[in-house]
Formats: structure tokens, sequence, C-alpha cells
């Protein structure tokens, strides 16, 4: 077979060109010109390693989509329940999942725990970062069972897709796609369009041969993937390693999942022996008060199917600058901005003269609206140096014209919250149950007037 012409391609406007240059000359952008294979035309179709090699004949066979079954998708399990939710279920034959986080965070071993309880389906760790006595010395450390995985050190993906084809492994491990280059292209292994393209072929050997894929990425500053944007879209499932290195707990997110629910959460803590699962992740995230202390609130989140206790701390001091400082961890800045603002048009209560520090405790990033009354509440306790009741439990969507909004899976929040000892908890009027909870009295609020009247 002839191997496949270089070719650059501009990204904003999609020109093509026989040699790299700063400016593109159709659109004049600067340095948008990637790398890209042109394959020559062929009259049979025919694969770029060995083992795949063959000529596409025949008529392709077109069914009907009442024709296909719509039973669920086999899974098998990982050995690790937190993994398993995260994923959906379990793993699917022939997925490709991209496991991304911050250097140190836990991907490798992670992956590398994981495999160790996979033997019965022959798996094979492929590293491009570390030495065979790496590997080796980091599962002695975590005190795995190593006898049934297999390694490989290789950066060649025809290399590595030749090994996988006579080894015939279910799960295996790329232990980085940024390490990874084919022949195909010239430029350097890590470059946009050696990622690409080493991710597009191992994608079509897990389709082709059912093999589950897992590729580790690496994150730029910015936190997110590095190499190009087109990478999440052709994987399976995309998963991202939270919370603060320093921290010992660490939270999977699942960004996109084919097979599953996105935002997703699972909840480990890393140890000397490794990641080991949090089987009940909302007491991690609650403080241990000593005694009542103000600008404190317990909410609900729901994470993926997941619902989930936090604490939402509050902060309000008076400013000595002519611009009130706004500054947010764990929630979004613009969302307490507008609170902020809803407070003083339909609550009367005044911060332009105050600093507003708005918090979550353990390091999750809640991303839905339930968290504004949390939010506001928290602000009203710091502000009035009032403490909040100890069983009592928050949740609500605040409106611009300052009513209190349902938020999904109402009924799921408040069992958590009844299984965690809280005897009250403060709504939307939405989210009333029709019968009563036992163990908790819910209070129903549709205006913010009447929630702040609630905790007078």
């Amino acid at each position: 077979m002839a191997k496949a012409k270089i070719l650059y391609s501009c990204s904003e406007c999609a020109a093509e060109a026989p040699k790299w240059a700063g400016q593109c000359g159709d659109c004049g952008a600067w340095n948008t010109l990637v790398e890209i294979t042109a394959a020559p035309v062929a009259s049979s179709r025919t694969t770029r390693y060995a083992g795949f090699a063959g000529q596409a004949s025949g008529r392709l066979k077109i069914q009907h989509l009442g024709d296909v079954s719509p039973d669920d998708v086999a899974r098998f399990k990982t050995g690790s329940e937190e993994f398993d939710r995260v994923l959906g279920g379990g793993l699917v034959p022939g997925s490709v999942v991209l496991l991304g986080g911050d250097p140190g965070i836990g991907k490798s071993t992670l992956l590398l725990q994981i495999l160790t309880q996979l033997g019965e389906l022959n798996p094979l760790y492929i590293t491009g970062e570390e030495s065979l006595q790496q590997v080796s010395a980091r599962a002695f450390r975590l005190g795995l069972k190593s006898d049934e995985l297999r390694l490989l050190v290789e950066t060649r993906v025809e290399d590595i897709l030749n090994s996988a084809q006579i080894e015939k492994p279910r799960v295996m491990v790329v232990d980085s796609i940024q390490t990874m280059y084919t022949d195909d292209l010239q430029s350097a292994p890590g470059a946009v369009a050696q990622v690409r393209e080493s991710a597009a072929q191992l994608v079509r050997f897990a389709k082709q041969t059912q093999t589950t894929i897992f590729l580790v990425g690496h994150v730029t500053k910015e936190g997110t993937l590095a190499g190009p944007r087109v990478l999440e879209h052709m994987v399976d499932t995309v998963l991202y390693f939270e919370g603060d290195s320093g921290s010992r707990y660490r939270l999977i997110r699942a960004m996109k999942n084919r097979y599953g629910a996105v935002n997703e959460l699972g909840v480990f803590a890393m140890t000397d022996k490794g990641l080991r699962e949090v089987s009940n992740p909302s007491a991690i995230f609650l403080s241990k008060h000593e005694e009542k202390v103000p600008g404190s609130v317990v909410m609900v989140t729901l994470e993926g199917s997941r619902p989930l206790l936090v604490e939402v701390q509050a902060l309000v001091d008076e400013s000595h600058l002519s611009n009130p400082r706004r500054v947010t961890t764990g929630l979004e800045h613009n969302r307490l901005a507008m609170l902020l603002a809803v407070l003083h048009r339909h609550g009367g209560i005044v911060t332009y003269d105050q600093d507003v520090f708005a918090n979550v405790v353990g390091g999750v990033r809640v991303t839905e609206t339930g968290a504004d009354l949390a939010v506001i509440l928290s602000i009203m306790s710091s502000l009035r140096n009032k403490p909040m009741p100890d069983d009592l439990i928050v949740f609500g969507e605040m409106g611009l014209a300052g009513e209190i909004r349902p938020v999904p899976n109402g009924q799921e929040r408040l069992i958590e919250a009844s299984k965690h000892g809280f005897k009250r908890a403060l709504v939307a009027k939405g989210n009333e149950p029709r019968k009563p909870l036992k163990g908790i009295e819910v209070i129903g609020v549709s205006r913010l007037e009447q929630a702040l009247n609630a905790i007078e």
C-alpha cells in the first residue's frame, strides 16, 4: 500500500496546503495549519496495520431500526463500585474511555488497580511514559496481584495494534495518548495531528475487535484535555479527575458517556495502598462543627443519579474597597452576583458595601441551580451572625423575580437527607412530597420572602 500523503489543513476555514506556513493563504489566520493525511485513492479499502488487511467486497448490509434488538448493552464489572457507577454500570465491550486529570492525581494508579482485578479478561497495559520496572515497582508498592497483567512499553501505534491483534486482550490501557505516534505523519508525538490520528486508529481497533480501551490523557493548565477537541468526540466516555492534589480525596466525573448518565460522580480516597472507594461520600463533605457557626448551610445536590449532601459556607464582611470582592470556590461566580442582586431587590438586603465569599466544603464543584437557596441562606446567616439549625437541609432554584423553583429528583434528595439524620427541610413548594416522609418535616416556600421568614 502506498504511503499516505501529508497535507496541512487550516483549523479555521478547512483550506488545505501542501506545505506548512505560519499564515493560512485563504482566510489569513495565523498558526492554524495542522498536519493531516490524505490517503491515496484506491479501488479497495485496506487498513494501515497488519492483522486487518482485507478487501471490502459485496454490498453493505443495511438493517431496519425495528430489526435491531433494543436489549441493554452487555457489561462486565471492574471490581470497583464507584468506578462502575461513573461508567454507567460497568465496562462495555468495544468502548473507548478517555481518562484525564492533573499530573500525579492518580490516573495510572487507578487503572493499574482496575486491570489487576480483571485477570479473566486478558488485560494489557501499554505505557509510553514509564519503564517496565517503574510500573512493576508501583504495583509492588500498592500490594497488587500482578501475575496475570501483561505489560508493553511502546509508543508506535502500528506496533501496539499488531501486538494486540496477536495477544487478543479484552481490556487494554494506553498511557498516555499524548505519547503515541503513527508513521503516517511526520510531526512529533503530542502534536494535534498525531493525537487525533493515533486515537482514530485505536478507536477503530476497539470497534472492530470489541476490545475495551482506556486512553490516559494529559490536561493543560486551563484544566482541559491536551490535544484536539475532536478527541473527546471520538471516544465513548470522557472521565475527569477532580480535586486538589494536596487533598486525599479524588473525584471522578463523567463529562460524556454514551452508555450512562453524564455528570455521574465517583469518590475515592488516596492511601498508601492506592485509591480506595468512599462508601458514604456525603459524610466527608459535611464539617463536624463542635458548636453552631454562622454562614453554614447543608444542601443536597444531584451528581448524575446520586444525591450528595454538601456544606455551603459563606462569609460576609465589611469591605474597604470601592469594588467589594465576590469570591466563589466550587460555585459559579456569575451566579453569586445574580443571587446578591435578587437578595437586594426582593429581600431588601444590601451587600454593596460587603465582601462576600462562598465556598463548597471538600472541593466539590456544584454546577446545578439547586444550590441557589442554600447560598442565599448562608449569606444571610453570616450577615446577621446567626447560625442555622443543625438539622435543617435546604435546596431550591432562585428566579430573578424572587420566586423559588423546584429542582429535579426532590423526593430522592429528601430521602437521602433523612438517612443522614436531618429532621427539617426547606425546599421549593413544587418539591413538597404528596405524602409526608417519615422522620423529616418538609417546609415548602414559593417566594424569597417566605424563605427568609422561615429562618427567623
